[in-house]
Formats: C-alpha cells, sequence, structure tokens
C-alpha cells in the first residue's frame, strides 16, 4: 500500500479541505440565525442552508477525512511512531466532537430551543481555526 501513499494523502487534503470550510461556514450560519430569529422566512432559508452544508457537505467531508486517514495510516505504519501524529489525531478527534456539537446547535436552533447569542456562534466559529493551526503546525515541523 505503500506505493499509494501520496494518493490517500492527496484525497486526504481535499477532505480535510471541505471539512473545514464546513466547520467555518456552519456557526456563520448559526450567527444569522440567532440574530434574525424574528424573521421567519430568512430564517427558512437559513435553515434550508445549515442542514444540507452539515448533512450533505460536512458529514461526506468528515468520513472521507477519516477514511484516507485511516489508508494513510495502514500504507505508512511507521507514522504512528512520530509523536506529532499522536497530538494531530487528538485534534481531529476534538474537531468530530465539534463537528457534532454543531449538529446539536442546528437541532437546537431549528427547535427554537437554543439560547446562545449571534456573539456566541461568533466565538464559537474560531475553535476550528485553532484546530487547523495546530494540525498545519504538526505536519509541517513534525516537533515531536
Amino acid at each position: 500500500m505503500a506505493e499509494y501513499y501520496n494518493y490517500f494523502r492527496f484525497a486526504h487534503y481535499i477532505f480535510f479541505v471541505s471539512w473545514m470550510a464546513v466547520l467555518f461556514y456552519q456557526p456563520r450560519l448559526y450567527v444569522y440565525h440567532a440574530e434574525n430569529m424574528d424573521k421567519p422566512d430568512y430564517v427558512k432559508v437559513v435553515e434550508v442552508m445549515e442542514y444540507k452544508m452539515y448533512h450533505y457537505i460536512g458529514w461526506i467531508a468528515l468520513i472521507g477525512s477519516f477514511a484516507t486517514g485511516i489508508l494513510i495510516i495502514l500504507s505508512m505504519p511507521d507514522l504512528l511512531r512520530s509523536g506529532y501524529i499522536h497530538v494531530k489525531l487528538t485534534v481531529v478527534v476534538l474537531m468530530a466532537i465539534y463537528h457534532l456539537d454543531l449538529g446539536r446547535y442546528m437541532k437546537l436552533l431549528r427547535e427554537k430551543r437554543c439560547n446562545k447569542s449571534g456573539m456566541f456562534f461568533r466565538a464559537y466559529n474560531e475553535v476550528p481555526t485553532v484546530a487547523m493551526l495546530i494540525i498545519i503546525w504538526m505536519i509541517v515541523f513534525k516537533p515531536f
């Protein structure tokens, strides 16, 4: 499988970039949703966008990222001997938890049971940025 390593990495980067786009944009939709609860027609449009982004792009990108990540490790098992990969994998698990939490907030917003403000979602939107910076740092500099 080692001869396919670069192909797996290529696909992994495509899925990762797609997943990050969802993790960056989904909370922004929640900002619009939370700040416009008094405009039902607007909220309906945002809810459709939230749903499609999360389910049709987000889950495919997450599953693709995990699947190609597993293929990368299977093709180069020595990667698991590097300390940086463990930090990266920990951050990826935290990102998956964040992804699931975005789904929870989407449901709460749709049911009008979310008491979080647009300001909260603006701040919450910074989580994937920090995660991405850590992951890229680990990949580029391999500090451990």
